[in-house]
């Protein structure tokens, strides 16, 4: 099927989203939690169903969207065995089977809290992703996720939690520095800051499709699992500078916010925390596309990492025009 023929499909509801990758291939997001990707000939050769708000896909009787991921992971190995098929670990960490097309994954669950509102829960749900045969899941995640696989890093399917007493303290200056990195460096200044270390992962892309040939691969992300932080750049000067820092929740070194702690957290007693704290010094607030609070002024980005069904805090310190 061509985009046309999609749309069709779909009621012909789409949000004009999408974006052409450094091979020609595109992806196109679909009103109703669908995405979809299409090759250099503009087919249709992958399928994504969003946990939240996505349609609802059954193989054979395991529903596969908007399930506890344990509990899905367990039905799908039963079902695969049933059939003789195998079934493998994906770079998420989650189940795929690469006979069938599935590769699983997971997003924050939204839901109705404890005081009546709609945001974030501190769970996980599964979401997935179909693919045409030969066509890989790496493929695919690569078109919808803007970059072009570099080294990235895989979970092997562990989510292991450094407890508290056991991390790094690290301090941190609002647009300056944190820990040992200061913004605007470049990627060898933060390699030596760092004692040395070589990324695990880094992932990039080209400019633009059509400039594949003559462009410059830009570098995005470095992946440092032994610091537990991942360094983002930006190009302000036309090289690559350090423009913000994620600080790993599971493995992280932890820093706080007026002596409130960052990283690694139950999400939803963080937000307590940040919006007590706010309300106590009648401060600012500013809440991220995620819905997660922060506070207003130090370009503070409040997400989440995985621990098997549940979450923890990551946060992202930016610099001052850096924009996730």
């Amino acid at each position: 099927m061509d985009h046309d023929e999609v749309k069709a499909a779909l009621g012909g509801e789409w949000n004009g989203g999408g974006q052409r990758t450094a091979d020609g291939w595109c992806w196109r997001p679909y009103d109703d939690g669908v995405i979809g990707v299409y090759d250099q000939d503009g087919y249709l050769v992958a399928v994504e169903s969003n946990a939240r708000g996505g349609p609802f896909v059954r193989l054979g009787d395991v529903e596969l969207i908007g399930r506890v991921p344990s509990e899905a992971r367990a039905e799908i190995l039963g079902l695969a065995a049933q059939h003789g098929s195998a079934v493998g670990t994906n770079r998420s960490g989650n189940p795929q089977i690469t006979a069938w097309g599935i590769s699983m994954a997971t997003q924050q669950e939204w839901g109705r809290l404890s005081d009546g509102h709609v945001g974030r829960k501190d769970t996980v749900i599964t979401s997935a992703l179909f693919t045409a045969p030969g066509v890989t899941d790496d493929t695919a995640a690569s078109v919808i996720h803007g970059h072009d696989v570099r080294h990235l890093v895989a979970n092997p399917g562990a989510w292991p939690v450094t407890p508290d007493s056991e991390r790094p303290r690290w301090d941190w200056t609002p647009l300056q520095h944190v820990g040992p990195l200061r913004f605007g460096m470049s990627p060898l200044q933060i390699a030596a800051a760092l004692g040395g270390e070589t990324p695990a992962g880094r992932t990039g892309a080209f400019p633009f499709w059509f400039w594949k040939k003559s462009g410059q691969w830009s570098l995005h992300t470095d992946h440092f699992e032994r610091a537990g932080v991942t360094a983002q750049y930006w190009y302000p000067n036309g090289v690559p500078e350090l423009g913000a820092v994620t600080v790993h929740g599971r493995t992280g070194p932890q820093l706080h916010y007026e002596g409130i702690p960052l990283v690694g957290i139950t999400p939803s007693i963080l937000e307590a925390n940040i919006i007590q704290h706010a309300e106590d010094h009648d401060l600012g607030l500013r809440f991220g596309p995620n819905g997660a609070a922060a506070p207003d002024g130090p370009n503070l980005h409040l997400d989440t990492a995985r621990v098997d069904d549940s979450s923890v805090s990551e946060p992202t310190f930016c610099a001052e025009d850096f924009q996730m």
